[in-house]
This record gives C-alpha cells, structure tokens and sequence, in this order.
C-alpha cells in the first residue's frame, strides 16, 4: 500500500513538473513574440517623433502641453482601448521669457565673455537691467552656513559641485548633486545673496546647460537662480582661484497664476480580474528648452507601445491594463497628486505599476518598490520569472520606482521604475539637445518589449 502512494506521488510530480516546464515554455514562446512585434511593428518612435519632434518642448500650463495632451488622448482612441479620458489637475505655470544672459564682466584674465545659461524652473526673472555683482564660488549647501551673511551678502553664490563621476549609477551621481539646484538660493537669500549660478547636472564637460526645478522655501526673499555649462563652470572657477569676478545676470521669468491642464488615461478592461489594475505611464510635460525626447518623451511612447504591441498581438488581458500620460511631473506633480487622490477615492487596487522615466536607452531592467508589509513576498515571486527575462539582458533590483506612481505604496501592489543603461541620460537630461535625434529606435523598441514582457507576466500570474 505504501509503495502505491509512493508511486502515486511520484507520477504526480512527473505530472506538474511537466506541465510548469510545458508552462514556462509556452511564456517564452509568447514574450519571444512580444519582441519580435515590439522590434518589427513597433510605433513608439514614430509616435516620439511627433511628440518631441513636431509639438516640442512641454511645460505644463503651456500651449504644447496641451498639444500633447490632445494628441496622446487622439493616439490612445486609435489603439481602440475600451474607455479613454482626461483626468483635471491645475498646474502651475512658469514661462521662461526671453533668452537669458550671463556675462564675466571685465576681467583681467578673459574681459568680458558670455557664459552659457539657462534660467531654473520656477525662478523668478531679474528684470530688464538685469544684476551684476561679485561671485562667491562654494560646493556645499552647508558651506553658507559657515561664511554668513559678511561674506556673502550682495553676491551671487555660484553652486559649482559636480556629479560623483566614480558613481557607475548615474542617478545616484545626480541625486549627490542635484539638493544645490533645487535648494541653493533659498539657502543663499537667507544671507542676502542677489542672485545664483549653479553648475549644470552632468558629468559630461560640453557648453549645453541643464534647466531644471528649483524651489523657494517660505519666507526667505526670491532671487534669481540660472544653470551654466560644465566648460563654463570650470572656467569661471578658474578665473575666482586668481582674482574677484564680477558677474551680469539678466533673465525674464515670471509665474502665472496656475491653469487648468489633464492626465491622459486610457485602459483595456481585463476579462477575469478587472478590478486589479497594471498601470503603464511616463509623464507627459517636459522642460521648454528641447524636444522632452528622452525626459520623458520616451516614457510615454513606452506606455502607449505596450498598448499596440498587445492589440497587434490580438491579446486580451486578464487585468485592466491602464495608460497614464502623467502631466507637470517636472515642477509639481500636480498630476500624480490628482490620480492618486482619485484611485483612492474609487478604492482601486494598482496590482502593479511600471513608470518609464530614465529614457530611451538599452534597457537593462526594473528597480523595484512596495509597502513593506509586502515587499519581500512581492518580490521573491519575481525572481521566480528571471529564467523568462534574463535572456533580453533584464533584471530585478531593489529601489524606487518613479516619481508619479510611487505615491501609490499604500494600496500595496508592486511599483516598478524601467531601468535603461543610464550613463547617457545626463548628457540630454533638462537640455536643448534633448531632441528625437538624440534617441535610437532600436533602443527605444527594445524598451517596449521589456516593459510588454513584465505587463504579460504580471497579467499572466499576478504577483
């Protein structure tokens, strides 16, 4: 009797093993497909081409913003999702006005030489005279402390730490850097300086400057906040180590009152599990200076490609598969704060969530986030899927996930960041050169298939 059962258990594990290797076979099968789709048929570039190239530049509460929002709400009706909408947020809206102007004036060492500048997000303009005073270089918030307003009120502070280029993550690089332009001239003002200069955030060395957000803290006077390139950066550094500078500034930003501008959100009901959402979604605002290609142009034509590639695939999830195109990403998250606070008021469930946000480059995986009641659980059940994956060069890795979807951690899905190569990125981030000319389809495809291949597993088998 007792060999019976043996043999009975035996033959039962024949049998499953079998039918997970005949399962496991039959998804590598399909996401081989996926790439076959997403690298022959895929649209993604062609749709990045109007985006970045045709519309431009898309900062909230401007005119092409809402160009874009129109024209990805146009595209997601095309892909026959079962219900598209637009999603109200109020944004805020900063024009950058006329071209800047940054100038060393009569130095011993160069005269007079214009340096290349772009004001900062949200910064306020120094009107049509403009401010000359003398610079004060420093590398550390901190250092404003310890000079006081005797060294540095009346000038301008000029920001002039560089990225970690000994960091192989580029993003951690930028996160080492970043807290001088988002924070530094409130930090100054406090000590009466006039205006500021920051380094711009690249490792790179070129004459290209990177815009960017910055903030005003409450209560501390506004004072103007400019980015000058690396070359220029080095060189103005160079200059204060022989003698005092004296630097022009003249910009003309201002801030509106804020206006009313959408998410773009399209959705494929799924036919078992409808009420378990996987979200895909870049944001769709850009800074004004370039095309958005890569930040976050990429994001979005990621997003809406899984949607045709899994249409031209005659796939039918068993999730809802939803589209966010998330607006004012860049200078507020007005978009992400309004679909968060509409999710929970309908109590959904995001089961999982993907933001493409680091580019168009050769993918290289996912970083991956959750509540931490779940987290580890979530995540083991991912590692299982490597075998599927590992092949197209993808993997897992503990992190973020992405600035408009992380605000979802407590309805306790997974939340996953698409992870391209990132030693590129900063070279565009932010910049005039941020253009459909600086993307590769190839690489922007492959990014699809990646994010296509986890949405079919997730929808697959859940998580």
């Amino acid at each position: 009797m007792l060999y019976r059962v043996y043999l009975l258990i035996i033959g039962f594990c024949l049998a499953f093993s079998s039918f997970v290797s005949a399962q496991t076979d039959q998804d590598a099968f399909y996401i081989r497909k996926i790439y076959d789709v997403a690298l022959q048929k895929g649209k993604a570039y062609d749709y990045l081409y109007h985006l970045s190239g045709d519309i431009g530049g898309r900062l909230a509460g401007s005119p092409q913003a809402a160009a874009a929002v129109e024209y990805t709400k146009q595209l997601m009706d095309t892909l026959g999702m079962d219900e598209v909408r637009l999603q109200e947020c109020m944004v805020p809206h900063w024009e950058r006005g006329g071209k800047e102007e940054v100038r060393i004036v009569n130095s011993s060492q160069v005269g007079s030489l214009d340096l290349k500048a772009a004001s900062l997000g949200n910064s306020i303009g120094t009107g049509p005279m403009g401010i000359t005073a003398e610079v004060i270089e420093v590398q550390q918030l901190d250092q404003l402390d310890s000079l006081g307003a005797e060294m540095i009120e009346g000038k301008i502070v000029f920001f002039n730490r560089p990225m970690d280029p000994t960091q192989i993550n580029t993003f951690s690089a930028y996160g080492g850097a970043v807290d001088q332009r988002v924070f530094g001239a409130s930090r100054a003002a406090k000590y009466g300086s006039v205006g500021v200069l920051v380094r711009s955030m690249t490792t790179r060395k070129d004459d290209v400057p990177h815009t960017g957000v910055m903030i005003y803290e409450d209560g501390v006077p506004q004072v103007p906040a400019l980015a000058i390139s690396t070359n220029d950066a080095d060189l103005l550094s160079r200059v204060l180590k022989r003698e005092a500078v004296n630097v022009y500034i003249q910009n003309n930003c201002r801030n509106l009152a804020p206006k009313k501008s959408y998410n773009v959100i399209g959705e494929i009901r799924g036919s078992e599990y409808p009420d378990e959402i996987i979200l895909v979604g870049g944001h769709l605002d850009s800074w004004d200076i370039g095309g958005g290609a890569h930040d976050d142009g990429a994001g979005c034509v990621h997003a809406l490609d899984v949607i045709q590639v899994f249409r031209r695939l005659g796939y039918q999830p068993k999730r809802t598969i939803r589209c966010v195109m998330f607006m004012n990403e860049e200078n507020g998250q007005a978009g992400a704060i309004a679909y968060r606070d509409a999710s929970m008021k309908a109590e959904e469930f995001h089961l999982a969530a993907i933001e493409s946000d680091r580019g168009g480059f050769t993918p290289r995986g996912f970083t991956c986030d959750a509540h931490e009641s779940v987290f580890e659980e979530k995540y083991r059940k991912l590692t299982s899927w490597l075998p599927l994956l590992e092949p197209y060069g993808l993997r897992f890795k503990k992190g973020g996930s992405g600035a408009d979807i992380s605000r979802l951690k407590p309805q306790k899905g997974m939340l996953f960041g698409f992870e391209p190569d990132s030693q590129r990125y900063f070279d565009y981030h932010h910049t005039a050169i941020d253009n459909i000319d600086a993307v590769n389809k190839r690489e922007l495809q492959l990014g699809v298939a990646a994010m296509t291949s986890l949405v079919y597993l997730l929808d697959q088998y859940g998580i």
